[in-house]
This record gives structure tokens, sequence and C-alpha cells, in this order.
């Protein structure tokens, strides 16, 4: 807005001016006769015809210094633009590496957590495995933990008597003999 009324109050004084000038063509220096500007008669000493283009000039001046305002004002805001723009680009970029590395540490923790999985139904396996192990040995072992009289031979029976040391005879239940004492 300001660079058109810049650009209005500059052509209205170099219309006044350029009226001035080509009205003003006599050879005394004198205003003889009177001119028109914009309908106004102007009439007058050749000092205020000076005063006159003092006043057209500052005021080509005014609109000549709106028009430099203007420009300086839009093309700073430009320059703002500009700068606010790569600033953004800037910070886009920057999100987007940090949404990266973000999708590279999930996925490595979905990885890991995976693989610990996998580890633990392996160990879980290893265990059930090794406990039906320990079941098998502890069904094969009841009938030779149970005393057999040498004299019957038969599984069940009872020794009639224990040695007198005090140890046992038998065989302890997972198939050691016990420590003398």
């Amino acid at each position: 807005m300001i660079i058109i009324l810049g650009l209005i109050i500059l052509i209205a004084a170099a219309v006044v001016a350029v009226a001035g000038i080509f009205t003003n063509t006599g050879s005394a220096h004198a205003v003889n006769g009177a001119f028109s500007v914009f309908g106004h008669h102007m009439t007058g000493s050749t000092g205020a015809l000076f005063l006159f283009g003092i006043i057209v000039g500052a005021a080509a001046m005014l609109g000549l210094g709106l028009l430099l305002v203007g420009a300086r004002r839009t093309s700073r805001r430009g320059i703002e633009a500009r700068h606010a723009l790569r600033h953004s680009r800037r910070e886009t970029v920057a999100a987007g590496r940090d949404r990266d590395d973000l999708i590279e540490e999930r996925d490595s923790a979905r990885a890991e957590s995976a693989s610990a999985g996998r580890e633990r139904d392996d160990l879980a396996q290893q265990r059930d495995d090794l406990a039906e192990q320990r079941d098998d040995l502890i069904s094969q072992q009841r009938p030779l933990a149970t005393p057999v009289s040498r004299d019957t031979e038969t599984p069940g029976a009872e020794a009639e008597a224990a040695p007198p040391d005090g140890t046992h005879r038998g065989l302890h239940l997972f198939g050691h003999r016990p420590a003398h004492r």
C-alpha cells in the first residue's frame, strides 16, 4: 500500500514539474501569464514559481522515499521468508534423521526382544526335557531303592537285621552308597 501511495505522489509531482516547465517559457523569467495545474491557475513572480518548484521537489522526494521504503520492506519480508523456509527445511531434515534413528532403535529392540523370546523358549524346552529325564530316572530308580532280602530275593521284602555298625546295605535314592560314619 505504501508503494502505491508513494508512486501516486511521485507521478503527481512529475506532472506538476513538467507543466511548470512547459508554461514558463518567458525570456525575462517573469511569470506574466498564468498557467494552470489540475485546474488551478498559478500566477505570480519567479520567486513564487521557485517556491512552487521547491514544494514540488519535496513532494517528489516524499513520493520517492515512500516508494523505496515500501520496496525495502517488501524485500526484507522476502528475505525473512526465505530464511524461515531454509530454517524450516533444516528442522525437517533433522526431524527426519531423528525419526529414522528412532525407527532403527525400535527395529533393533524388536529384534532383540524376539531373540530373547526365542532364547527363553529354548531354555524352557531344555528345562522341560531335563525334568522329563529326571522323572524317567526317578521311575527307574524306585525299584532299586526298595531293599531286597538276600534270602527271599523278592522285591519289597525288608532286610531282617541291620548290620551292627548301623550302615544300610541298600542303595541310596539316586543310586549312590551312603557315606560311612
